[in-house]
């Protein structure tokens, strides 16, 4: 403690400071555990609400669309909570989340327990426990993603930092992915198994918050100019609306997350009912996931030769190109080799500009300190987490849409109709919403790694620009 103490005086005004693998490791075991209960409601909530709780597709849509939009609120809350503590011992962030990561946890069994109760009852009991989920997620994941701001400023480490955030995504959806439903088939009665499953899952996420916790620090001290402690309404409009390239990613997070969790939401679907076999999950999610997790390491090095945002734009085109070609080629239930291998590339594709996008991010928050003057790093990353809520919203809509309109029936044999719908939403969605993704980023983002150097050597010596313009 006495250790991490220091960190916050001592030294801690490098901006540039170089982090030790271990902490870089650290960081990354925060995205890890952190997917080990937000990609459960991601992945299975849907599948769980609707054939083990009997809960209608439309209604499920709702309960998901409704709390994301709300959840999207309660982000700018926990932010502007957040900014408005003081630095402790253990610095700012670092506390906040893991208290809350505990709590999260309790919460993430809860949401996968349903009392025996009327249909209503039930709807009303979804509504009520994924709200609160929420809330906590927030307060959870808005501290932890606006850590890394205040470890470096260096442009090398940051990208090592979203590279690491990254593969501990990745990790934790390859192991949910793989681990959840084989652990919920031992179990005749799906209403034991899911919060069983969920419990397991939930105790691997808080152990993985203690690690970041425990291993990382908050080196930079930031010169706040005196402002950031009283900021108003006005101010925290500024930082945000005044930010191109915090614009710029929350339109990029709009369509990258939706295609990410509507492919998630509707892959037990599609092994189910498209491939004919459910066991095939688990292992389609190993091949995807896993090569991704390998793929992602390879952003450190292509950030270093072509820069973030051509970096973005590549894997953002070979998602398109691949989700497009799945949802032209038949699909084989004999053989699924095609649809693996397609779905595999797209992921990678993807997983690509998603890693990316943590180093962009705590770039934005450096880019509105030093164009208005404000530091806001809660407010800055939960207007960037408004979008990715907004973004699961949008998935569940789309998912529970097409199980709908299409007339999904569950645990029966599916339609031409339907079979059509969920292959759709698992490849064809992605595909437009990666083209749309693509066009954002090559349009708006303008705040290259040279420029961010400029950036962060002016905030190094306490220059910025009060709000004017370049």
């Amino acid at each position: 403690m006495e250790q991490s103490k220091n960190s916050q005086t001592k030294g801690s005004d490098n901006g540039n400071t170089k982090l030790s693998l271990r902490e870089k490791i650290s960081y990354g075991f925060g995205d890890f555990g952190n997917g080990f209960m937000f990609d459960l409601g991601q992945s299975y909530l849907t599948k769980f609400f609707v054939d083990t709780c009997g809960i209608g597709a439309a209604a499920v849509g709702g309960i998901f669309a409704f709390t994301k939009i709300f959840d999207a609120f309660m982000d700018p809350l926990a932010g502007s909570i957040i900014d408005g503590r003081k630095a402790g011992k253990s610095g700012k962030f670092r506390p906040v989340m893991m208290i809350s990561s505990i709590i999260l946890a309790i919460l993430t069994v809860i949401t996968f327990t349903m009392p025996n109760i009327s249909l209503t009852s039930k709807i009303v009991y979804g509504y009520v426990t994924y709200m609160i989920w929420g809330l906590m997620y927030s307060f959870t994941n808005v501290p932890y993603g606006s850590l890394a701001s205040v470890m470096t400023r260096d442009v090398e480490e940051r990208s090592q930092l979203a590279t690491f955030r990254q593969a501990g995504s990745l990790g934790a959806q390859l192991i949910t992915g793989v681990a959840f439903v084989p652990i919920l088939m031992m179990f005749n009665d799906k209403k034991i198994g899911y919060p069983i499953a969920a419990a397991v899952m939930a105790c691997i996420g808080v152990i993985s918050f203690f690690i970041c916790f425990t291993n990382t620090k908050e080196h930079v001290v930031v010169n706040r100019n005196g402002k950031s402690e009283k900021a108003s309404a006005k101010d925290y409009i500024k930082v945000i609306f005044t930010n191109r390239p915090l614009l710029c990613l929350i339109l990029m997070q709009l369509f990258t997350i939706s295609a990410m969790n509507t492919n998630n939401q509707m892959m037990i679907f599609f092994c189910q009912y498209n491939l004919g076999d459910i066991a095939l999950q688990p292992k389609v999610n190993g091949i995807m996931i896993g090569c991704s997790v390998i793929g992602i390491f390879a952003i450190p090095f292509l950030v270093k030769k072509f820069g973030k945002k051509k970096t973005a734009i590549s894997g953002l085109l070979i998602g398109i190109v691949a989700n497009g070609l799945n949802f032209i080629m038949p699909t084989n239930q004999a053989d699924p080799t095609i649809f693996i291998t397609l779905v595999t590339i797209g992921y990678v594709g993807l997983a690509i500009p998603n890693g990316v996008t943590w180093a962009f991010v705590t770039d934005a928050i450096d880019y509105g300190h030093w164009h208005t003057g404000i530091r806001k790093e809660g407010v800055t990353y939960a207007a960037f987490n408004f979008s990715r809520k907004i973004a699961q919203s949008l998935a569940a809509i789309v998912s529970a849409s097409v199980l709908g309109m299409t007339g999904y029936v569950a645990n029966a044999q599916q339609s031409a109709e339907t079979l059509l719908g969920i292959k759709g939403a698992m490849t064809l969605y992605p595909a437009v919403a990666l083209a749309l993704a693509a066009i954002v980023v090559g349009v708006l983002h303008n705040l290259p790694d040279d420029k961010y150097r400029k950036v962060a050597q002016d905030l190094q010596e306490g220059k910025w620009e009060n709000g004017m313009l370049e």
